[in-house]
């Protein structure tokens, strides 16, 4: 590797006693450019991973594969991408993931990447700070973050990649829910996450864990309920699967497909924005990102998007489409 991977703790101020007890104190990631010396302040691209990932899944090594730090480390040596800082962020939960969004079941991890992670990062390793040297990137529900992060926050983040992220969530959730409700027969949330933890350090996770942990993790995201078990509300009758519409209309309220034309001059204020979807995605996200991209082009909100031949999972190498496209835009001192 010619750049550097470097790791630091810091003690995340509002994830402080949230809901799940997980921990305050994370490390963070970064890649740096061999070059880089303190002093010289560089722009940075923050990476979201997805739902079930942490920090260690960006440096997972896969059979004749690259990790993405190598991957930009090889495109950066290549000289295809000039120097800035990669930061990587850990936003694992108990529950497998946030969503990057404020939770009172979950957490504040929204917060959490632009009042915690970034000034920490930008003192750390001496980045620059303005919105016009930042970017937010990721993929599945790292994408649906950085769509998080540009409908909140470009005033933080002016630049945005958002790689197969969720949307259109009648299509990628709706499916999930018979699944659920039998797992959840007879028993409530909170119990059978503790059988699946349970599962888990024994043997492993079973073949519709997944899906389960999927629909539990998006209630505790999309549809928090103080009193109900871990927390949430779930968007079916627990006895026949019929969806709740005042709690599927609280899901929808989060879906991009949805949220985008009522955050336009949000987006209206990014520089950069990158989405893109795999044809044969099998959550059938494209559906989704379809309707983004049509919601912002009707608004005239600049988007570059593609689709490509590929599924939804092992599409690491696509950072290298977005990453070739914004890096050389962020600014520089």
């Amino acid at each position: 590797m010619n750049g550097r991977l470097v790791t630091a703790r810091l003690r995340a101020r509002v994830l402080e006693g949230n809901p799940l007890g997980d921990p305050a104190e994370r490390e963070v990631l970064a890649w740096l450019p061999a070059s880089h010396r303190r002093g010289v302040r560089l722009p940075a691209v923050y990476f979201l991973h997805g739902f079930s990932g942490s920090l260690r899944s960006w440096t997972n090594v896969s059979p004749f594969g690259r990790t993405v730090p190598e991957r930009i480390d090889d495109l950066h040596a290549a000289g295809e991408l000039p120097d800035f800082a990669a930061v990587f962020v850990d936003g694992w939960t108990g529950i497998g993931g946030s969503q990057w969004v404020n939770s009172e079941a979950v957490g504040r991890y929204r917060d959490y990447v632009v009042e915690d992670v970034v000034p920490f990062a930008e003192q750390e390793w001496g980045l620059l700070p303005e919105a016009g040297a930042r970017a937010v990137v990721g993929k599945s529900s790292g994408g649906y973050g950085a769509l998080v992060m540009a409908r909140h926050h470009s005033d933080v983040f002016a630049h945005v990649g958002c790689h197969a992220g969720d949307a259109g969530f009648e299509y990628c959730y709706l499916h999930d829910f018979p699944r659920a409700a039998a797992a959840l027969e007879g028993t409530d949330a909170a119990a059978w996450m503790e059988g699946l933890k349970e599962r888990a350090r024994e043997r492993r996770m079973d073949g519709d864990d997944f899906s389960v942990l999927n629909v539990i993790a998006m209630a505790a995201a999309y549809s928090p309920r103080a009193g109900e078990p871990l927390g949430l509300e779930l968007p079916f009758d627990p006895d026949t699967c019929a969806v709740r519409p005042a709690v599927w209309e609280r899901w929808l309220e989060n879906d991009p497909a949805r949220f985008v034309a009522g955050a336009l001059d949000s987006f209206r204020r990014l520089e950069t924005l990158f989405l893109d979807c795999g044809r044969f995605d099998e959550f059938q996200l494209r559906w989704g990102a379809r309707m983004v991209v049509k919601a912002l082009e009707e608004a005239g909100i600049p988007v570059t998007y593609e689709e490509f031949d590929d599924g939804h999972r092992g599409i690491d190498y696509r950072y290298d489409r977005s990453l070739r496209l914004i890096v050389p835009r962020l600014r520089r001192g």
